[in-house]
């Protein structure tokens, strides 16, 4: 396994991963309302042949919906906070030079990275690289492939 490159996909992803911390409770919130709103089956009437009636596979639906939404709600704080705590390992300056060649990619952000640190490309590249390493290694522990 190429651990560097995994290192990069979780720096990719940071920013999506924290987005989902918002919206997955939303979601959960909106199902909840949702249900509130899915009338009880009628107990009454003549069964239907082969299965339950729609009301009941509508609120099966939501509440299977609902539970793995909370699984992956649980997945995804692992996740950013494993990435946030190897972040945290790295000085100002390495944090700095991830965020802006993985994070918050722009157009021109090395250029101004340069401009901020005072350095050439190459050598921001070369800080680049030792963040990366630092990161990779309070991530997983190793850089070996």
């Amino acid at each position: 396994m190429n651990w560097k490159f995994e290192a990069i996909d979780k720096l990719k992803g940071y920013e999506a991963h924290k987005l989902a911390l918002e919206n997955i409770p939303r979601e959960i919130r909106r199902l909840e309302i949702s249900a509130e709103s899915i009338r009880s089956a009628i107990t009454d009437g003549t069964p239907v042949v082969g299965g339950g009636s729609t009301r009941e596979d509508v609120m099966l639906s939501n509440i299977v919906h609902r539970e793995e939404l909370e699984r992956t709600l649980k997945q995804t704080r692992a996740w950013v906070k494993l990435v946030e705590d190897s972040l945290a390992v790295l000085d100002d300056e390495e944090r700095l030079t991830l965020e802006r060649f993985y994070i918050h990619r722009t157009k021109g952000g090395v250029d101004r990275l340069c401009s901020e640190l005072g350095l050439e490309k190459t050598a921001v590249y070369g800080r680049r690289d030792k963040a990366l390493r630092h990161f990779t290694l309070a991530l997983y522990g190793t850089i070996e492939t």
